[in-house]
Order: structure tokens, then sequence, then C-alpha cells
């Protein structure tokens, strides 16, 4: 595909791996703060052909991933109501909550449909004016955007029966909470692309000086992760720790105002669970009290939820870098992505997910996996 295939060059990838190379000289451990560029690097084979110096080092990086329990449960509880029309993204329709998922609710009678834009979810408000829309709105600071114009959209329409559960989530808030855990061995982190360019990179210096951790700004093909980790491995080995962006065809420092400006607007920043991590303050965003009347939490009065994580799932240890997904004892046999006990083996970004269809590191059923697609370790770039 032209403007892609660029990317994925494998001669091209050579040199940066023969660099990377050339330039290491002790172990260093980066992380990836994206659950995109946790799927690139595993399906192409990336940490297996790096120098066994540089180990990559999974985060919390797959939003559905993060998404607390708590917050799945209450998600539930409204799509279950019959009153109420609940719009989704596909992939949180099979992401467990305590006991059930969206899938379950709406085999039992529930109207749970998936849409493909929260705009989506206020035409059906505009179609059903009798009936209350809910959208599920998740993700990093690159979905909050659309997400706060479909309120705002809303509030200006004035379409009433349109609400949002919100869920979203910051990552520099969780990079500092990472660095500052006990047992982090992270050194450098690759920064997710995709948030840098709504964001920009302005939130990144005081975090790599205080830390003293390179931040490279990376994109998602094979060639933009091997340019972030090579700018990262040079600055480890000087002793550097400054921000890069190694991704300006897509980023700029100032990131989108326009979209920073309607995230101001709607939202306020907050303290937010991540699951399988816990509360991490000034994580996430919620709706600003201009706009309160629009959140489904409230209108619902779902508040007072409580849940208890299941105590076979890692996913916690996944997210927060302490474990790798295949060295879960769950992991490939009581959970697969059909029998799933937590978002990271279900969601299309999680890390487990990418271990179980690209490494072939778990027990298979043969005749279940003849349908449901094929899986193979990818052992070259290209």
């Amino acid at each position: 595909m032209k403007y892609l295939d660029e990317f994925s060059d494998p001669d091209l990838a050579a040199r940066l791996f023969d660099d990377i190379r050339a330039t290491v000289t002790r172990p260093w451990a980066l992380m990836e703060v994206c659950g995109g560029q946790t799927h690139s690097i595993i399906r192409h084979g990336i940490d297996q052909l790096l120098p066994d110096e540089v180990e990559l080092i999974h985060g919390p990086g797959c939003p559905v991933c993060v998404t607390p329990l708590e917050t799945i449960d209450k998600a539930l509880e409204i799509a279950s109501r019959p009153d109420v029309i609940f719009c989704s993204f596909g992939d949180m329709l099979r992401v467990p909550g305590s006991g059930r998922d969206l899938f379950k609710v709406k085999s039992e009678g529930a109207d749970v449909r998936v849409v493909y834009s929260p705009l989506d979810a206020l035409r059906i408000a505009r179609e059903n004016p009798g009936r209350q829309v809910v959208f599920f709105g998740i993700g990093f600071e690159t979905t909050a955007p659309p997400n706060a114009m479909t309120v705002h959209q809303a509030r200006k329409l004035g379409i009433e029966n349109f609400s949002l559960l919100v869920s979203h989530v910051r990552v520099p808030p969780a990079i500092d909470a990472i660095m500052n855990a006990p047992a982090c061995r992270v050194q450098a982190f690759l920064a997710a692309g995709h948030v840098c360019t709504v964001m920009g990179t302005a939130e990144y210096p005081e975090l790599a000086a205080r830390h003293r951790v390179p931040i490279v700004v990376t994109g998602f093909e094979p060639l933009d992760i091997l340019e972030g980790i090579r700018r990262a491995v040079r600055q480890l080995e000087a002793g550097e720790h400054t921000v890069e962006n190694a991704y300006p065809r897509a980023v700029r420092a100032e990131g989108s105002p326009a979209a920073r400006a309607m995230l101001e607007e709607v939202f306020e920043v907050t303290d937010r669970a991540w699951r399988g991590i816990g509360v991490i303050p000034a994580s996430g965003w919620r709706l600003s009290p201009a706009y309160r009347a629009y959140d489904a939490e409230h209108r619902f009065s779902v508040t007072g939820i409580r849940t208890q994580e299941s105590t076979a799932c890692r996913s916690g240890e996944v997210l927060q870098g302490l474990i790798k997904p295949h060295e879960c004892e769950a992991f490939g046999t009581v959970c697969t992505p059909r029998t799933p006990l937590g978002a990271t083996m279900v969601s299309s970004e999680g890390a487990c997910a990418a271990y179980y269809l690209y490494r072939g590191l778990s027990a298979v059923d043969p005749a279940a996996d003849a349908g449901s697609g094929t899986r193979e370790e990818v052992t070259s770039v290209g």
C-alpha cells in the first residue's frame, strides 16, 4: 500500500537493527505504552530480533484493557435496562465484567448496538426520542476529542436522551505511576504517536527530566518502532534523558489545538482507576459541570457499584510490565480469546491477545483454531 509499505522495508529494518546492535553495550529495558505498538512488535518479531541487551516491556497501552471492572459492570447494568439503547465500539462487547459481558446481555434481550462513531449513537438518539441512548466512551487522548464533540453537539442540538459513560484515561500520569512503582525496571519509553498527535509533547519533558528517562514518540509500523528504539538506546548509552519526536509526519509539538480546546471545554481532569493497576491521580477525564447532565453514570445512578477482580487473572501484572503474558498460569488454558479472564486477552490491542495470536505459545485445540484464523510465529520484519 502506498505510503505504508515503505515503513515495512526489510532492508531498511536490517540497517536499523545493525545500528542498534552497534550502539548497545549493556542491558536496557524499554517500555512501549501503546497496544498498537505492542501488536506490531509481536506480529513482526521485533523483540526477538533485537540484541539480547535490549528488552521491550509491554505497558498499559490498551484502553480497553485498562477500563476498570466496575466500569464494565456499570455498562452492563445500564445496558440491561429496557428503556436503553446501549452503543459501543465492537471491541468492548467481549470484555468480561463480573460474570458476563455485553454480548451476554444482548443475548438476554438488551438493545446493545455496535457503532463506528459516537455520532452514530447521537443519530440513534435523534431517531428514538422515547428511549435513552448511551455511548460507551473509552480510550486514551486519541478517542476523547470525538466523544467530547459528540456531547457538545448533543447539547447544541438539544438532544436530551443521549448520554456518555466515560472511561477516558491519560498517558502521562500513567508513565509517572509506572516510574514511581517500587518494582519498576523501565529505563526508557516509546510514547504513543496517536496520543501525541492530539496532545502534543508538552507534558513529557518534565517526566523525562524528573525520572531521568528518554521518551521517544514513535509510530506503529516496524520502521517507526525500530527508529524509536534506536533513538532511545542512543540516549541511554550517552546518559541522556530528553524527549524526541521520531514520528514527525504525524506529530507536532503543539498537537491539535482544536482537539485540545474541545477537551478542555467538555471534560475536566479527574483521578481514574486503571484495571489491574488501581487509581492513578489526575489520569482520566470526566464530563465537566457544564455537561454533567450527559453523564450516564449519574443519569442512571450506578456510581455505587463495587467489584472484585479474578484471582486467576494476572492481567494487572501484564499491564504494569511485571510479567510477559505467557508467564501467567491461566494463559492459553483457562484464559483464551474465546473464554477470556481479562481484557488483555480479548482486546484487539491487548498484549495477551498478541502473544496468543502471533507466538503460538498456548495449547491450541486444532479444530477450534481452524475456524479462528491462522497463527504463526513471525521471525522477520517486512
